[in-house]
């Protein structure tokens, strides 16, 4: 394989993997606990853009805070999984644009 190939090889990639960050940055998620009491908004690359807690589950918590906690984990995992998926679909759909 000669050096002009190869540059344009890694010329393909560079320009795949930016693609890939912009969708990632530009795909956004939201997953919610405790029937809504937490939701979480995320972006593709698992950066947490939103955190909403309900007034009705931030008063129930006051007396035990441990479960208001429990609510925002499972919200923030539940997003982060969504995310996981978005990025696969993504990926899938660049790698099989290229016939890959």
């Amino acid at each position: 394989m000669d050096l002009s190939k190869m540059q344009d090889m890694l010329s393909q990639a560079t320009a795949m993997r930016e693609q890939m960050e912009q969708r990632l940055a530009a795909t956004i998620v939201e997953a919610d606990s405790g029937g809504g009491a937490v939701t979480a908004r995320m972006n593709g690359k698992k950066e947490l853009l939103k955190l909403t807690i309900a007034p009705s589950a931030a008063s129930a918590a006051a007396g035990d805070i441990t479960m208001l906690e429990d609510l925002i984990v499972a919200a923030i995992n539940a997003a982060g999984r969504k995310a996981d998926d978005a990025m696969q679909f993504s990926a899938v759909g660049l790698l099989g644009n290229l016939g890959l």
